[in-house]
């Protein structure tokens, strides 16, 4: 929609933003806002930990809103540490961050809390100007106003200095009151509309695991004289279908001298690819690659730590993997694609964590004599290959509607950030679009 602007404007003093509205006032930060940071309790006195107080740090700043963390502190854990105690209806920032951040993620307290030593607290003295420098920050991802300053090879850092001399052009009160709740209401429209097509990526990911399940275990026609498997998570199968262990299609296998071919990755999404086929895997391959084992086309790779989540399957790829991997070749005169298909359907991530070894999650371990003994079901060849045919075709269909989905929320995330930093600079006037007992 098109939308008004205002009458006259002025030369912001800011390169990057330009011109914003004569009336509006640039403020530095420091002049309009309070800052407290944070710090960590010893980890090795226990009284100190698991108490009443909500302790933020960057893991927890995933919601606007924070009334709970993933950990807490007690009074005492408080009064040893740098940290104080920071009142509901703060900005809270990220400031420290491990992992190169390209957003400064915001969020508000809804309750009392403390925060870790990566976070700053930021408290204005009305809730309109903490929300309208939310969205100033939101509008532009952080990436105008704040400078990240590289300490060490990993870790990056907001100076102080640099954050409380941040300039923001600042309407009166009555205005600013207005522009937010204008952006209240027109992202939140914006925020159904993607939340809409993230829930339709999800079922349509839900749809494509069940067919795949169905169709590995059940087959494609279901007039078909069915028989019991004799293994209780398969269930019933097509009564002319046989129920195999793995042994009797893979043998595990350990080659190495591969160093100068690709290094390939598990992963639970996507299964056996090159490691540089992707950025968010954090993990650093190390530069004596001599203990990395071969891979060759058709041979089953098990992340044996995460098989329990699905991390594992059948490589399209010749390359080298973590010696902490199993490998497996093919001995089966099968259809690999089927077999990939059946290895990793959302049934069988709780069959692998049933045969792990371990206490806890963290320490689950698939081991190979284990995992060769696990029993599948196996249809002829012929099914192998209309199954495999069948599920492909409409995981394509599937994956082109999912496309288009993730496509629409790539322009609607666009839209909101437009919308918002056109509202935050006053490139656009939205008081005649809000009522004023709105704003009040």
């Amino acid at each position: 929609m098109s939308l008004p602007r205002y009458d006259s404007y002025k030369d912001s003093g800011v390169e990057w933003l330009g011109d914003v509205p004569s009336h509006w006032s640039p403020e530095k930060l420091k002049y309009i806002a309070t800052f407290s940071g944070g710090g960590t309790p010893s980890r090795e006195n226990l009284d100190y930990w698991n108490g009443g107080i909500p302790w933020v740090s960057p893991k927890d700043m995933k919601a606007p809103l924070i009334s709970e963390t993933e950990e807490t502190i007690t009074d005492q854990g408080l009064l040893s540490s740098a940290a104080s105690l920071v009142p509901p209806g703060a900005v809270l920032m990220v400031v420290r961050s491990g992992i190169l951040r390209h957003t400064i993620p915001l969020s508000e307290n809804v309750c009392e809390v403390a925060l870790n030593q990566d976070m700053k607290a930021i408290r204005f003295s009305d809730i309109s100007t903490a929300r309208f420098f939310r969205y100033w920050v939101s509008g532009f991802n952080g990436k105008l106003i704040f400078v990240w300053s590289k300490q060490g090879a990993t870790v990056e850092s907001i100076e102080h200095s640099y954050l409380s001399g941040t300039v923001i052009p600042l309407p009166a009160p009555l205005e600013r009151q207005a522009i937010v709740s204008f952006l209240d209401k027109e992202t939140a429209k914006i925020d159904a509309l993607i939340a809409a097509q993230e829930r339709l990526i999800e079922l349509l990911k839900e749809k494509r695991q069940a067919v795949i399940s169905h169709a590995v275990t059940k087959g494609l026609d279901p007039s078909v004289p069915m028989k019991d498997s004799g293994v209780e998570w398969i269930g019933e199968i097509p009564a002319h279908w046989r129920v195999v262990p793995l042994r009797s299609l893979f043998s595990f296998v350990k080659r190495q001298d591969g160093e100068e071919l690709e290094v390939l990755s598990v992963y639970r999404d996507y299964g056996v690819i090159p490691k540089s086929s992707r950025d968010d895997n954090n993990n650093v391959t190390p530069e004596d690659l001599s203990k990395y084992q071969k891979v060759r086309v058709g041979d089953l790779v098990v992340n044996k730590m995460k098989a329990w989540q699905g991390s594992l399957g059948i490589s399209k790829y010749d390359g080298i993997t973590s010696p902490d991997y199993a490998v497996f070749k093919p001995i089966h005169r099968g259809l690999s694609s089927f077999l990939h298909l059946l290895l990793r359907c959302e049934l069988m991530p709780d069959v692998y964590r049933l045969i792990s070894n371990g206490i806890r999650p963290s320490q689950w371990r698939l081991e190979p004599d284990k995992f060769k003994e696990l029993k599948v079901p196996l249809p002829p060849l012929p099914e192998q290959q209309a199954i495999s045919e069948l599920v492909n075709d409409q995981a394509r269909r599937y994956e082109t509607l999912a496309t288009s989905a993730r496509q629409a929320i790539s322009l609607l995330q666009e839209r909101r950030a437009a919308l918002i930093s056109a509202a935050v600079t006053g490139k656009i006037d939205v008081r005649s679009l809000i009522d004023t007992s709105e704003a009040a």
